[in-house]
């Protein structure tokens, strides 16, 4: 499960890909949890960490994220950071986007998020896209026009994950966006020559998949119809 790398030539800070280190550790944090507590439900935080340690993981892992990313199921990332305390690779999947050669993810529960923790430690990540994997630094986003900006960035990108901030990231103030997400960390990781690809936010090949697996669900119907038509018939 060896990762080919976009960025700079790994650090012995860098954490090391899967195949080079069997102790990865997936994280149980949810994908959003904004604001320094969760904004959803017990059983819906349990969902999405069902969701992430059985699909959204694996899948990354193995290079098919992009079969399950579009503008409503939203675009998820596996960052990759060194444990803070005990050294080995933690893994944690998150909402991101692309911009200015930069990948874009929120530390939803502020500077007690774990991963976050372990940046500041070593800023020196790992981050796997649907379609490829890339190395970079990363640091905060400080600004407060940018972190506004990729903030609503995120959400937007998050699909059905990006209302569960309480708000529509498409339509709300910049006020409201603002104290919803107050104490929430947006983190920048810087990654040189990195450009969005067909599979990333923004990119159109979630059209084409749509269209193949509708007509693959519409063929599984209609053989499903037929074949239980015969069933009736032959009783």
């Amino acid at each position: 499960m060896s990762a080919h790398s976009e960025s700079a030539p790994a650090t012995p800070a860098d954490p090391a890909p899967a195949s080079a280190s069997p102790s990865i550790v997936p994280s149980d944090e949810p994908v959003a949890g904004l604001g320094g507590e969760s904004p959803y439900s017990g059983s819906l935080h349990a969902a999405f960490n069902a969701f992430n340690r059985w699909l959204a993981i694996p899948a990354l892992r193995t290079r098919t994220g992009f079969l399950f990313m579009s503008p409503v199921a939203g675009y998820t990332c596996l960052l990759r950071t060194r444990g803070r305390t005990s050294g080995l690779v933690r893994e944690a999947p998150l909402l991101y986007t692309i911009a200015d050669g930069a990948v874009f993810v929120i530390a939803g529960f502020g500077a007690r998020t774990h991963w976050y923790r372990n940046i500041v430690a070593d800023p020196h990540v790992e981050v796997v896209l649907p379609s490829r994997s890339v190395r970079g630094t990363a640091s905060d986003v400080t600004d407060p026009d940018e972190w506004l900006a990729r903030l609503r960035d995120l959400l937007r990108t998050g699909g059905f994950s990006g209302l569960l901030l309480g708000t529509v990231p498409w339509t709300a103030s910049d006020e409201v966006l603002r104290e919803k997400a107050r104490g929430v960390k947006v983190v920048r990781i810087d990654v040189p020559g990195l450009v969005a690809g067909p599979a990333d936010p923004g990119g159109l090949l979630w059209i084409p998949l749509a269209v193949a697996q509708t007509v693959l669900t519409a063929w599984l119907v209609r053989g499903t119809a037929r074949a239980a038509r015969r069933l009736l018939r032959l009783g």
